[in-house]
């Protein structure tokens, strides 16, 4: 069977760069089924998931549901609901979880104030705390918005649980279909396609190390596309590892070129120069969609600035 996952791997659609942009992830348990747009087409308020949309709006913040792997049927919600809160820009990432029985308490939150990495209004409304367990893989399996996210998002995720991996959950929207099935791990914000069992236990456990792991990876969701393509090309470069030792501190340019300047805690910095090309032959960007040419990040040139050039930007 021809899916946009099979056509994507076929024609070895370069993966980097594509992951979903947010700096802050807002994440509330909601069992039961989900529809396309799951804000508004779940067992949550439709009223209550419109207005998380709006809160949300430019604020840096990306609202999702979460559900445990496994059957999905909703016996009326539950009454303990988790939430998590996690800021993705490295010198300043964590995680935070809390446990409501009321989710219209999320919207007491500042959505502005943890679009920008202060939790303190997640703490104080909610009784938050930072998460002291494992990372979190969180899986897209909302196959109403793409059958492949179904179809191979929800076996990696049971998969994932049944062999005994911690912080494993369904996840309504990563963006991608076509790379499913795709991933999100938090804290640190970096999405991975195509991912398979035994390479996503390999990533959380680098995560429990503070490293990042670079196959598979499509960018860090801190930075826009261009932002995320080039980090990974400096990771690439250098043989850099450390979660959260590379920045992007500056991006020049409009669409299709780039130059982005990548910073790393030691002072060293790189300007990477990424052009936007179209993924030719055209192919569906999801099941049931008309052929298309999807933008690709491609990094053209990468070089180590001279220290006072770095400085002076």
């Amino acid at each position: 069977m021809s899916t946009c996952s099979t056509v994507s791997q076929d024609l070895d659609e370069p993966i980097a760069g594509t992951a979903a942009t947010a700096t802050t992830w807002l994440l509330l348990e909601q069992p039961g089924p989900w529809g396309a747009k799951a804000l508004t087409q779940s067992h949550l308020d439709p009223a209550l998931g419109r207005a998380l949309e709006a809160a949300a709006q430019g604020t840096g913040v990306r609202v999702a549901l979460i559900r445990r792997p496994g059957r999905h049927a909703d016996c009326g919600g539950p009454a303990a609901r988790q939430v998590y809160v996690a800021h993705t820009v490295p010198g300043n990432v964590w995680l935070h979880s809390a446990t409501i029985s009321d989710p219209q308490r999320l919207l007491d939150l500042d959505f502005t104030a943890l679009g920008m990495g202060d939790h303190h209004t997640f703490d104080s409304v909610l009784q938050g705390r930072p998460h002291i367990g494992d990372p979190l893989a969180l899986v897209c399996t909302n196959g109403k918005r793409d059958r492949c996210c179904a179809l191979l998002g929800r076996p990696l995720a049971a998969e994932l649980a049944a062999s005994g991996v911690d912080g494993v959950w369904e996840v309504t929207h990563l963006g991608g279909h076509r790379f499913s099935p795709t991933l999100l791990v938090l804290p640190y914000g970096y999405a991975y396609g195509r991912a398979q069992a035994h390479a996503v236990k390999e990533v959380l456990h680098g995560v429990q190390e503070g490293r990042i792991v670079v196959a598979g990876c499509r960018g860090n969701s801190a930075w826009e596309r261009p932002g995320q393509a080039a980090e990974l090309a400096v990771r690439r470069a250098t043989g850099e590892t450390a979660a959260e030792a590379l920045s992007v501190v500056r991006t020049d340019g409009t669409a299709p070129r780039w130059e982005v300047t990548v910073a790393h805690v030691d002072g060293r910095h790189w300007r990477v120069s990424v052009a936007q090309g179209a993924s030719l032959p055209p192919r569906p960007e999801s099941c049931g969609s008309v052929l298309g040419s999807p933008a690709r990040m491609d990094v053209v040139a990468l070089r180590e600035l001279r220290m006072t050039a770095a400085l002076a930007g």
